[in-house]
């Protein structure tokens, strides 16, 4: 890095670098660890030492799997997008007015997760539900490792509780669905001309001197995927790069989806698999809990997880994806 003048380019070696160091640190310690083992066997080979090096010897024997468990973990394939800011999207599903209320907690509770991370949230687009919440978001979260830590979160959400319109109390199961995308710098997609119609229109506003005079904003639709995206800035030029990005974010996450179903499909683990469609946690109000149906993990603190308190339930998800990566790695050489 000290070679380097141009600003991108040392930006790019300081990111390579946060990334190698904690695999080079591990390395080191599991080498010093080895040789110390080395050394202690020798001393406990001399009758006036071998009390002392049996009892050190006993516990480096104790720490040294978990030493060469957390080597292993560090050198096994990583997802390359996991240090990339994301794409979030929230967007209510069955249950009417309550799934658009419930579509508001949850982004609520990413907003708050992302700032005890010093993450920053910008909403990109925004359709209000006619009770509250939101029929739809889409915010980008940006910081280091956003995808790492949240990308386990795609998928249907899904809530029990009376809803504040129920008269007889009765408990209401409604969804949303959550989607996060990657948002990768100079995401390498080849789109042709000849698979996109561009649309301009007019934005909608609020009224007087805000309303937009001008077909400003773009709708550009690929016609292979039938994938949609727009922007409505003031600026027509804008929008159009602003919605091409989408664009290729979109058809890279697709990539990434079939990959990810792939590999699920290999090792038969449902965490990662890409399937936006799958239920994967259960907030029960009554009972207080939170269920991750994917690993099996009931947690009886649903007002602490919606304050964004999301540690708990990302951690043991981030473990059974790694455990399942190191069984892969020990199928695959032995």
């Amino acid at each position: 890095m000290g070679a380097a003048s141009d600003g991108a380019e040392i930006v790019r070696l300081s990111k390579e670098h946060a990334e190698l160091k904690p695999v080079a640190d591990a390395v080191n310690g599991l080498a010093r660890a080895r040789a110390e083992m080395t050394d202690l066997e020798a001393m406990a080979a001399d009758p006036d030492m071998a009390e002392m090096a049996a009892e050190e010897l006993e516990a480096l024997k104790a720490r040294l799997p978990d030493l060469e468990r957390e080597v292993a973990l560090l050198l096994a394939p990583r997802d390359a997008d996991e240090n990339a800011s994301a794409v979030l999207e929230v967007r209510a599903g069955t249950g009417g007015d309550e799934a658009a209320l419930f579509a508001g907690d949850l982004f609520r509770m990413y907003s708050r997760y992302a700032s005890t991370r010093g993450w920053r949230v910008e909403v990109d687009s925004i359709s209000e539900g006619d009770a509250g919440g939101y029929k739809e978001i889409i915010a980008t979260v940006t910081g280091d490792g956003v995808f790492g830590r949240l990308k386990f979160e795609s998928g249907v959400h899904r809530v029990q509780r009376v809803p504040v319109t129920e008269a007889g109390g009765r408990i209401h199961t409604s969804a949303a669905t959550v989607a996060v995308l990657p948002e990768v710098e100079d995401v390498e997609i080849e789109i042709h001309d000849k698979d996109i119609r561009i649309d301009t229109f007019r934005a909608s506003g609020s009224g007087g001197q805000h309303v937009n005079k001008t077909d400003s904003a773009v709708r550009i639709t690929h016609l292979p995927t039938g994938i949609v995206t727009t922007s409505s800035e003031k600026s027509q030029h804008v929008n159009r790069d602003k919605a091409m990005k989408a664009l290729r974010i979109r058809l890279y996450d697709q990539q990434r989806q079939a990959k990810d179903a792939a590999r699920s499909d290999a090792r038969k683990s449902q965490v990662g698999s890409g399937d936006r469609s799958e239920r994967i946690r259960t907030y029960n109000f009554p009972q207080g809990r939170v269920t991750d149906h994917r690993i099996g993990l009931t947690l009886h603190s649903l007002p602490q997880v919606l304050e964004g308190e999301l540690d708990p339930l990302l951690n043991a998800l981030i473990a059974e994806d790694q455990a399942a990566r190191l069984a892969d790695l020990e199928a695959e050489f032995g």
